[in-house]
């Protein structure tokens, strides 16, 4: 039998006993590096001492895996990787939205914004879109900001007799926005799997996290004008004053503020990404300090839940690491690109194959799993294909930038998507009593076909992920 045929068993094998171990309840690292070990083992008694059964049958000589091999990963992992200054970001921006979470930013614009809105038939989406949108730009931690939005809002629509499907997909579409909208931890990634400027990355999912954000807010509009009853006006509406838009302006200034902090000093070229993210951090502190809510116990808290999140982060980062090593001495790497690339002839059509796979594969496992074993295994795919991607002679790699924010956006429907769809699931944690899962799930739904038009118009104009870098960074 030839090696290559029992490879593809292997690496199909690699997959299917990680996702059934993940049914199980395992944590996903241990699953990771458990297979991995597993799948080591199966080389190693391969190898030595029955490597004579297996010659002829089975070249193993070809993947070259065993334990002693595995002296490399650490060096990789501990060399190149964890050495890597763009991943300094990743606890920096945990740390500035679980510190904004406790400085109150987000309960005064719920209040001042819902004076605002709340009048209207719809006000209270719109309300909640529109923090959503800022709470992204501000802080990039989707638990946060579901939460958040979920204690606030979904009360008060639920007094207002607002539509269960309508107002929870609200609220958990607005949520997933920070996974898109910079500084997000999930580029922070991206930028160290795929080799590429997280300036570029930043700076190439501003526009489509905006286009997703306005196509929600058209959405609501639209279904209130269609359906009134399942977003209705309050029976008492006050036309809102002065008084109103001055406290709506006090409430939005201080995270704006923020948001030019750590995106304008990228942009205009002040601070690279890292050094934004700790100023982002101290921006954050000084917050919560003027809002009079800093003091030990909420700094204690905070810390601990940085290093907590952090963590887990990492912990996944380092087994899937071991996970992919192990995978790439099978011949993953080739089997997967040969898979990919014998499907369609157009690079356009590859391209929509990758983010199919990927799309699926948000049903079953989560994105960070998703972007440190898939990306690297899809990059010299993408760099191979010609795309028309134009990079305006600034930005590296422009279609391997374009391409990082289509999986972006289509990673962030794994958000949404049961059984895994965390977002789902922060929300069902802070519901009242008569909202059920099944409400969560029937109100995602639309917005769901909203992120992949997003998609398809990202997809389209390649230009909206390429022309803000090359205009951050032209000389």
């Amino acid at each position: 039998m030839d090696w290559l045929t029992l490879n593809e068993i292997a690496v199909a094998a690699m997959f299917l006993t990680f996702i059934f171990m993940l049914f199980r309840g395992i944590p996903v690292a241990f699953a990771l590096v458990g297979v991995s070990l597993v799948f080591v083992l199966i080389a190693e008694i391969a190898l030595d001492p029955y490597r004579s059964l297996f010659r002829g049958v089975i070249d193993f000589d070809s993947t070259g895996i065993d334990y002693r091999k595995l002296r490399a990963l650490s060096g990789r992992i501990f060399g190149n990787t964890i050495k890597n200054p763009v991943l300094v970001a990743l606890p920096m921006f945990i740390y500035m939205g679980l510190m904004l979470d406790q400085s109150g930013v987000a309960q005064r614009m719920m209040h001042a914004m819902q004076k605002l809105f709340g009048g209207l038939r719809g006000g209270l989406s719109l309300t909640v879109l529109l923090i959503g949108i800022i709470l992204a730009a501000s802080t990039g931690v989707i638990g946060a900001s579901v939460t958040l939005l979920g204690v606030m809002a979904l009360p008060a629509m639920m007094a207002q007799n607002y539509s269960r499907p309508i107002a929870t997909g609200t609220i958990a579409s607005a949520g997933t926005l920070g996974i898109l909208i910079p500084p997000s931890i999930m580029l922070v990634i991206m930028s160290d799997q795929l080799a590429i400027s997280l300036g570029d990355l930043f700076m190439g999912a501003l526009f489509p996290g905006l286009i997703l954000g306005a196509l929600y807010i058209l959405f609501i509009v639209i279904y209130g004008l269609i359906s009134p009853d399942s977003m209705p006006a309050p029976a008492k509406a006050q036309r809102a004053g002065v008084a109103e838009l001055k406290e709506v302006a006090m409430a939005v200034v201080p995270p704006m503020l923020l948001i030019l902090l750590v995106l304008g000093s990228i942009f205009v070229g002040l601070a690279t990404p890292t050094e934004a993210s700790g100023l982002g951090a101290m921006g954050a502190t000084l917050l919560a300090l003027f809002a009079r809510k800093l003091n030990r116990k909420v700094f204690r808290e905070v810390a601990r839940s940085t290093l907590n999140t952090s963590g887990y982060i990492v912990g996944i980062f380092l087994a899937a690491n071991f996970f992919a090593y192990v995978l790439r001495r099978y011949g993953g790497d080739e089997i997967v690109q040969e898979l990919v690339l014998s499907a369609f002839d157009s690079p356009y059509m590859t391209v929509g194959f990758i983010l199919f796979i990927v799309f699926c594969l948000g049903f079953l496992l989560d994105w960070i799993e998703i972007t440190i074993i898939i990306m690297p295994l899809m990059l010299p795919i993408i760099q191979g294909l010609e795309l028309a991607v134009p990079g305006y002679d600034q930005v590296r790699d422009p279609q391997v930038v374009w391409f990082a924010i289509l999986v972006a956006v289509t990673l962030q429907t794994s958000f949404l998507t049961p059984p895994v769809g965390f977002a789902l699931f922060y929300l069902k944690g802070v519901c009242p009593p008569g909202v059920s899962l099944s409400h969560i799930y029937k109100g995602i739904i639309p917005f769901v076909l909203l992120q992949l038009l997003g998609l398809f118009i990202v997809f389209r104009f390649p230009a909206l992920t390429t022309w803000l870098p090359s205009v951050a960074y032209a000389d």
